[in-house]
């Protein structure tokens, strides 16, 4: 099986415009949330109900200008039944907080 051209898989998500530029693989995450708009980790995928699109529990902070999971932000709002401390645990876990970023995505502006 041949891999398709980079046009073929390329995909348009909906960013906030004051959102940060991506970091690159292997950085500390910035708060870009371009990852989770390209597609929920184990743990959205569970919160949104989907394996693709933009994950549900992503949350935008207008204090300071970037996404945060809404899951270690707010978990009661997403999993109410769990404890926070459980939840929380379990969400780092899964988005791999602190490991850097894992997303081969690229940003690209409207007309880019």
């Amino acid at each position: 099986m041949t891999t398709p051209p980079d046009f073929a898989r390329q995909r348009t998500v909906m960013i906030h415009p004051q959102a940060p530029e991506h970091p690159g693989f292997g950085r500390p995450c910035n708060g870009c949330g371009l990852c989770c708009l390209a597609e929920p980790c184990p743990l959205g995928m569970v919160v949104s109900r989907s394996r693709t699109g933009a994950c549900k529990a992503l949350l935008w902070a207008d204090d300071v200008n970037i996404y945060r999971c809404g899951v270690l932000a707010r978990p009661k709002t997403f999993i109410p039944w769990l404890p926070a401390r459980l939840v929380r645990a379990l969400a780092r876990r899964w988005i791999a907080a602190g490991a850097g970023c894992d997303a081969h995505l690229e940003r690209v502006q409207n007309g880019g």
